[in-house]
């Protein structure tokens, strides 16, 4: 075992624990800060839906971001879509509205899951590695050493110390490398179960707000529009008191339900 051959492994040993230390941090540091907006972004859309004044109103809710946001979107996009197919007959729409809005929701919340588990599955790898790579590198550094040691024919501690710790650092730097990797997996393992959480209890919260609805939100909405536009049309857009406007929504429901 050639000198050279001994410096190169063991140095190319190390070269591998710090791209591994850099991915480390680098994944910790993409992590955090993704976490932290996702935070932030979940707490103000939960402020701002659970403040609005019915689910029409919410599903109304512009420029809002996060987990959360998005599995309440999917949510008012398969109400309104059932709503607009419920004379339709194909197999996407042979759920039971309850059922396709429940199924929809959790795979919205799959797919935030995925994203919340990116880049998780190296962080664990680099954790449960490094120290083996480390001590690869020290047991080849040690064996050219004792191969020198050998060949020299002396084994004073001063031929000896120098070689064997050079080779004992590769260890040192594996665990290094190896335990803000575990850390960080385990504090965002942690973190993805309190969101998931989260987003299982908003799932069935909207569950239950879609049913005290009837699972309808576009078509109480379009009932509206045309009321409104009717006693526009009646009124011809002239100012009328509250009395005269409640009277005239009355006179046009009466006769809607003569018809």
């Amino acid at each position: 075992m050639s000198d050279i051959s001994t410096n190169v492994i063991v140095d190319g040993t190390l070269s591998l624990l710090i791209g591994a230390s850099v991915i480390t941090w680098s994944l910790i540091l993409i992590k955090g800060i993704q976490h932290l907006r996702i935070s932030y972004y979940n707490r103000n859309f939960g402020k701002k839906f659970w403040t609005a004044p019915n689910i029409l109103a919410a599903s109304q809710l512009e420029n809002q971001h996060g987990p959360a946001a998005r599995v309440a979107g999917i949510g008012f996009t398969t109400l309104i879509e059932t709503d607009d197919n419920a004379t339709t007959h194909d197999l996407e729409h042979t759920w039971d509205r309850q059922e396709l809005l429940d199924r929809r929701l959790r795979q919205q919340m799959q797919k935030e899951r995925g994203s919340l588990e990116s880049g998780l599955a190296i962080l664990a790898t680099i954790g449960s590695v490094s120290p083996f790579v480390g001590l690869f590198g020290t047991v080849w550094g040690i064996m050219g050493a004792l191969t020198n040691i050998s060949k020299s024919g002396s084994a004073s501690l001063e031929v000896v110390a120098g070689p064997i710790g050079e080779a004992l650092v590769a260890t040192a730097v594996g665990i290094a490398v190896a335990v803000p990797a575990v850390i960080g997996y385990n504090f965002f393992i942690r973190r993805n179960k309190v969101i998931w959480a989260y987003l299982d209890d908003f799932a069935i919260d909207f569950i239950h707000l879609a049913l005290k609805s009837s699972f309808v939100i576009e078509r109480l909405n379009n009932k509206q529009a045309t009321t409104s536009s009717r006693l526009t049309d009646i009124t011809g857009g002239k100012k009328t008191s509250g009395k005269e406007t409640v009277n005239t929504h009355d006179e046009l429901l009466a006769k809607e339900a003569h018809a």
